[in-house]
C-alpha cells in the first residue's frame, strides 16, 4: 500500500514549530544541486519573489508564501512516490537525488515576479470596502512548464528526463494538450518520471496544501 504520510515525529514537529519553507528549500538545494550553475541560479531565485509568493491566484496556495511551500512539500510527495515505484535505494544515488531535488524544486519558478496585490471593492456588513488580492501580470510570457525549463537552462544543464518533468508537470491541464495530438501520452510512456511528477504535483496541491476562498 502506498505510504505517503508524515512520520509520528515529523507531524509533532509541525505542531509545535511551523516549517521554515525557505530554510527548506535552500538546504534541500544545496545538498543535492550540484550541477554548473547552481549556484548562480540559487543566488538569482533569492533576487525575486520566491519566498514570498503565492502559488496561485485562487487555487492551491493563494497565499503570502504559497510558492515556496508548494516547492518544497511537493518534492516530499516526490521522493515518496519514487521510493514507492523504485525502492528507497533509487534516492541514495547521488544522480537521482540531484534530478529528483531540480524538478520538484524549480518546476514552478515559470511563476517567478507574476504577482501583484491589487486592491478591490468588497461589500461587508452594507458597506463597500477595499481587500487586497493576487493578480497575476506575466512579465515574460512564455509558457508554463516550458518556461521553468527555459529560465533554468539560462544558467545550467538540464537531462531531457528532467526537461521533460518539468515542461509537462501540469499534465492534463496543460492547454497544449487541447490540440488533440497526444504528446503528453508520448512524454508519459518514454519518461515516467514524467508521470510520476505529474501525480505528485497533484496530489500536492490538494491534498497537502490549503486554498483561502475569496471574500
Amino acid at each position: 500500500m502506498l505510504q505517503c504520510r508524515m512520520t509520528a515525529k515529523e507531524s509533532k514537529e509541525t505542531k509545535t514549530a511551523p516549517e521554515n519553507f525557505a530554510a527548506s528549500f535552500e538546504k534541500i538545494y544545496t545538498a543535492n544541486i550540484k550541477r554548473e550553475g547552481a549556484d548562480k541560479l540559487l543566488e538569482y531565485l533569492k533576487t525575486t519573489d520566491l519566498f514570498t509568493a503565492p502559488a496561485s491566484t485562487r487555487f492551491h496556495g493563494n497565499y503570502q508564501g504559497g510558492l515556496i511551500e508548494h516547492c518544497v512539500k511537493v518534492y516530499k510527495r516526490f521522493r515518496c512516490l519514487l521510493e514507492c515505484e523504485y525502492g528507497a535505494d533509487y534516492l541514495k544515488n547521488p544522480a537521482n537525488a540531484e534530478t529528483v531535488a531540480i524538478i520538484a524544486l524549480l518546476h514552478d519558478i515559470c511563476k517567478l515576479n507574476c504577482y501583484k496585490t491589487e486592491m478591490r471593492n468588497v461589500k461587508v456588513k452594507n458597506e463597500w470596502i477595499q481587500k487586497p488580492f493576487f493578480a497575476f501580470d506575466d512579465p515574460l510570457p512564455y509558457g508554463h512548464g516550458e518556461k521553468s525549463v527555459y529560465m533554468i537552462s539560462g544558467f545550467m544543464r538540464l537531462t531531457r528526463e528532467e526537461a521533460m518533468a518539468i515542461n509537462w508537470h501540469m499534465g492534463g491541464f496543460d492547454v497544449r494538450n487541447m490540440d488533440g495530438k497526444y504528446t503528453i501520452s508520448g512524454a508519459f510512456a518514454q519518461f515516467p518520471l514524467t508521470l510520476i511528477f505529474h501525480c505528485a504535483d497533484l496530489m500536492t496541491s490538494y491534498l497537502d496544501e490549503k486554498i483561502i476562498p475569496l471574500k
